[in-house]
């Protein structure tokens, strides 16, 4: 071979015409200059007026309870008189016994335990299911089951109470659990909550390359979207427990005080000519204690899953 058949790429002789194609071309070795905020990566730090402004908001949020606190300690006596107390009294224990034995509470807890948590661990699996259906699966009339289910929202649950109440008594849950669990099982709210989470979250070619590696729908989800779900899915779990255990309209229509849960026990303290006030934060205070331990144990899990929720978002 000789080297008049090899092609050579004409170049110009001169110097600043050389330099000035290097810096034109990618080839010539200089990176490109990111353009970064003059405040990226800088950590701020709040102020003196951050922190009365939080505090001022913590003793706002905590006061509630300190309150249910300072009259359940105190007599009944003690509660209706102006000004009220604002330390708390001796009486504390005494009464958190009295409200436990005559509310019959260590059942109405068991009771709502179940609820609470058969609700809300099938919340987060249908809406997480749906949801992963509507933001990444292609199907006809997709958008309009979306619309459907949020339209749901609009409706007042009142409206269904008659024909629901009559469901459940055909099928033989009058006055058991299964009557206030089964109408509950997903909430329209889960389904967009989580259908929005996903369709930001979640890259369409995570989906491909399990759909390219032969994974079925159930495997994607199993594999791919349940690790990329889990801070909303703690969210929405968290948010669901608390309002199930706090509801008390339909609970209160479908049992009766022989299989009562928390909120439907707690009336109770209130039946009679005369309401001991005392009494009946008493009940209150204990029917807010496990929602407060649940939070203690796993709100720091559930605001770290939120933060890494949003950074990989």
């Amino acid at each position: 071979m000789t080297t008049d058949s090899i092609p050579v790429q004409a170049t110009d002789a001169r110097p600043g015409v050389a330099k000035k194609a290097r810096k034109e071309t990618p080839s010539g070795g200089r990176r490109r200059r990111l353009f970064r905020h003059p405040g990226a990566g800088r950590q701020h730090h709040a102020g003196p007026v951050a922190y009365i402004l939080l505090g001022i908001a913590a003793l706002f949020s905590l006061f509630p309870l300190y309150w249910t606190m300072v009259a359940a300690s105190t007599d009944n006596t003690r509660v209706t008189q102006t000004p009220p107390p604002f330390l708390p009294g001796p009486n504390l224990l005494e009464n958190l016994g009295k409200a436990w034995q005559d509310a019959a509470l260590g059942k109405a807890m068991l009771n709502s335990l179940i609820v609470a948590g058969v609700i809300a661990l099938s919340t987060v699996l249908f809406a997480t299911l749906a949801g992963f259906a509507f933001a990444k699966l292609r199907f006809k009339g997709r958008n309009i089951l979306l619309m459907l289910v949020i339209g749901t929202m609009m409706v007042p649950p009142q409206l269904g109470v008659v024909p629901l109440f009559m469901m459940m008594t055909e099928l033989g849950w009058g006055q058991k659990l299964p009557a206030v669990i089964f109408p509950t099982l997903v909430s329209a709210v889960g389904v967009f909550f989580m259908r929005q989470y996903l369709s930001e979250a979640l890259p369409d070619e995570l989906v491909e390359a399990g759909r390219v590696d032969g994974a079925h729908s159930l495997r994607i989800f199993w594999s791919i979207v349940l690790p990329i779900a889990r801070p909303p899915m703690a969210v929405l779990f968290m948010i669901t427990f608390v309002h199930a255990w706090n509801d008390f309209f339909w609970p209160f229509i479908v049992l009766d005080m022989s299989n009562p849960t928390v909120p439907v026990a707690l009336t109770q303290l209130s039946a009679g000519y005369v309401r001991d006030q005392s009494l009946i934060m008493a009940g209150a205070l204990l029917g807010t204690l496990p929602l407060l331990a649940l939070f203690i144990v796993f709100g720091r899990q559930i605001v770290g899953g939120i933060m890494q929720g949003a950074v990989k978002g």
